[in-house]
């Protein structure tokens, strides 16, 4: 996403320097694909990330790296005089969040976690709305996030299904929702309970549906055929490319079994979240639904605010927008207290995640992108409570117990 910016619509404003990555075949294909006419942007092994910086002198760094290792590289970015943009989440564990936010107050370099969620137009407009005290005070949110079988599956076959690389979908996916609660909310997240079981993507699951015998991965599978959850990297052009044929440079294979044994991670998530003013959350996500969306109502002092929408589904790199959001199946009512429903003309927009990633785009790289009243832009504050809502959610389900968010931070402020 970033490079394709950078190549095409922000050329003008922003010009990309180096590439750092474990594999030097997707560096190369990422440089054949967006820069075809050259020149070609030299490419660096991921050892070799400070001679990058040396030798090619960025004003920011991008972080997409897998999940466990953002903290890294967003610390050595800073340290050796470079702002940074980061992907979500900011990191994956309390140890790491604390090392980000002292480096941060360290180096005086700025900081944007990347939450394209806050800049799609249906779910401004809930901010906007819960602004404008249309509900009064919010006191509970009931909040439920199906993943279907194509997207939810996509995490079990990567390296997300392993806790230690994504932190479980409490934190890699679910950072989007907690920081959209949060800032709907304008709040801060105190105390946090959760439950979470892993009972879809399993090989009791494998074998109801006839698939007993598969392999470890979908190439050479001998229930490939017949499989509803498989994934053909080898069919689809950009997946083949992407993966398949740069499977030499690190050995990555991005069509793990979903039924894999050694999946840590859970598919069917609950927590509860108490804020500081009160307002009491409770979440679910659920990574094998038929379908693909999200669920939301706000209890208020003065009414109620309910958001319901569907998204078109994808499997992340394969070429398909992001979960879109259309307005035929997009709805927001408004029930105030003693009167009627009444429905809200959704704002929405075309492109990927609900319409938000071309005005997060323009954040990051307009240089006359206007002022904000939203303040959707999100910096080390925001991408820490995100995550330490996950965070501390799996650390309850270890424990059986709830945890607090100020534990986490320790003597950290925030």
């Amino acid at each position: 996403m970033y490079t394709q910016a950078i190549a095409g619509p922000y050329a003008a404003s922003a010009r990309l320097v180096g590439f750092c990555d474990t594999n030097a075949l997707r560096m190369d294909y990422a440089n054949r694909t967006h820069f075809p006419n050259g020149p070609a942007v030299p490419c660096y092994p991921a050892k070799d990330f400070d001679r990058m910086i040396s030798e090619t002198r960025p004003d920011t760094v991008i972080v997409t790296t897998m999940d466990s290792t953002h903290a890294d590289y967003i610390c050595r970015a800073m340290e050796l005089g470079c702002d940074v943009v980061t992907e979500k989440p900011m990191t994956t564990d309390e140890a790491k969040c604390r090392r980000i936010l002292k480096t941060v107050r360290a180096t005086g370099r700025k900081l944007q976690v990347t939450f394209n969620y806050r800049y799609s137009p249906p779910r401004s407009q809930v901010r906007e709305i819960l602004a404008s005290g249309a509900i009064g005070k919010v006191l509970s949110v009931d909040f439920a996030w199906l993943l279907d079988t194509k997207h939810g599956a996509d995490y079990f076959r990567r390296w997300h299904r392993r806790r230690e690389n994504s932190g479980s979908l409490l934190v890699h996916k679910a950072t989007h929702h907690f920081d959209l609660v949060n800032w709907w909310l304008a709040d801060d997240p105190q105390e946090v309970f959760a439950h979470g079981s892993l009972k879809y993507y399993t090989e009791d699951t494998a074998r109801r549906l006839g698939l007993s015998g598969h392999g470890d991965r979908c190439i050479g599978c001998g229930v490939f055929d017949r499989c509803p959850l498989k994934l053909d990297i080898v069919g689809n052009e950009y997946l083949k490319a992407m993966y398949r044929d740069t499977e030499p440079g690190d050995g990555y294979q991005r069509d793990r079994c979903v039924f894999s044994g050694e999946i840590n991670i859970w598919d069917t998530m609950s927590v509860a979240v108490r804020y500081k003013r009160g307002a009491l959350l409770s979440y679910q996500l659920h990574a094998y639904s038929p379908y693909e969306g999200y669920r939301i109502a706000f209890n208020g002092t003065k009414g109620r605010l309910e958001h319901v929408a569907c998204e078109d589904t994808y499997v992340n790199g394969d070429g398909s927008v992001p979960g879109e959001l259309q307005r035929h199946n997009t709805t927001t009512t408004i029930i105030p207290e003693f009167e009627k429903p009444r429905s809200i003309e959704v704002a929405v927009a075309t492109g990927g995640h609900g319409g938000g990633d071309d005005p997060l785009l323009a954040d990051i790289f307009d240089p006359n992108s206007p002022a904000d009243p939203l303040k959707r832009k999100a910096g080390e504050r925001d991408g820490a409570y995100s995550i330490l809502v996950g965070v501390a959610a799996y650390h309850s389900i270890d424990r059986g117990a709830p945890v607090q968010i100020a534990d986490l931070l320790g003597d950290e402020p925030l």
